[in-house]
């Protein structure tokens, strides 16, 4: 599992002209599920990202994580991270999970951040979605669950 994690201001996804997700200050999280990624990926990658230390504090260091400012996730799957470059010029994505094994890992962890307190809002699986988002740093940080 890889994720592109980014300290937003704001962020929404669009489908079809129609905001079907959208969060104020917080952390957008493109997240790309490879095959053979399970729950316990999906944990560690979504425990990390709400205690990952990426806001200020009132001294301007990054000491804070998503819990501590009370911030929004917005979570959207991209399966295109998983994206292997090494030849030729057309990526290959044989490394990202099917839809049918990859979209039930996504919503458990969008149930799973939701239980924890944490304001979430999401994408719309398969889709062709729009992601505007307004970087706040910037800050963007690319975490994957091999290098635990």
């Amino acid at each position: 599992m890889r994720a592109v994690v980014q300290r937003v201001a704001s962020a929404r996804v669009t489908v079809d002209g129609r905001d079907v997700g959208a969060i104020g200050r917080g952390l957008a999280v493109l997240v790309g599920i490879a095959t053979g990624d399970s729950r316990a990926d999906g944990d560690w990658m979504l425990d990390k990202v709400l205690d990952l230390r990426i806001f200020e504090n009132d001294a301007g260091k990054f000491d804070r994580s998503l819990r501590d400012v009370g911030g929004a996730l917005l979570l959207v799957s991209q399966f295109t991270l998983l994206a292997d470059t090494r030849k030729g010029r057309r990526p290959s994505f044989t490394a990202a999970a099917r839809p049918e094994d990859a979209n039930p890992l996504y919503e458990y962890m969008l149930t799973r951040a939701d239980a924890q307190g944490v304001p979430v809002a999401g994408g719309a699986f398969g889709a062709h979605m729009q992601v505007a988002l307004v970087n706040d740093g910037p800050v963007t940080i690319v975490l994957d669950s091999r290098d635990r």
